[in-house]
């Protein structure tokens, strides 16, 4: 395993709080953002997209995941009944297709 270091940034007090806030919206950390940006950096030589705070469906999905963790059980009592969960949902015209 590799050794950790100490990474030490000078950032505007209100910058930090705010970036703080945004991040916390997305469920990381100020820390955990710098440790994706530079492994970004690293896998992709380049400067990395951008993060964006996830809608409120996709934040219902990840706390569910959360919970779902946390507790250690399974959302669906078997494999099939998973399959069918998502053939169900495949069959299922999207929200945005309905808006059309």
């Amino acid at each position: 395993m590799a050794h950790s270091t100490m990474l030490h940034v000078r950032v505007d007090e209100e910058l930090k709080a705010q970036a703080g806030e945004a991040l916390e919206a997305m469920g990381l950390s100020v820390s955990d953002a710098v440790r994706i940006l530079l492994k970004r950096v690293v896998n992709d030589q380049a400067f990395p997209l951008e993060l964006k705070v996830p809608n409120v469906q996709t934040r219902a999905a990840m706390q569910e995941a959360r919970k779902i963790a946390k507790a250690r059980r399974a959302r669906f009592q078997s494999a099939e009944a998973l399959i069918d969960e998502l053939e169900k949902n495949a069959s299922a015209p999207s929200p945005q297709t309905r808006q059309q």
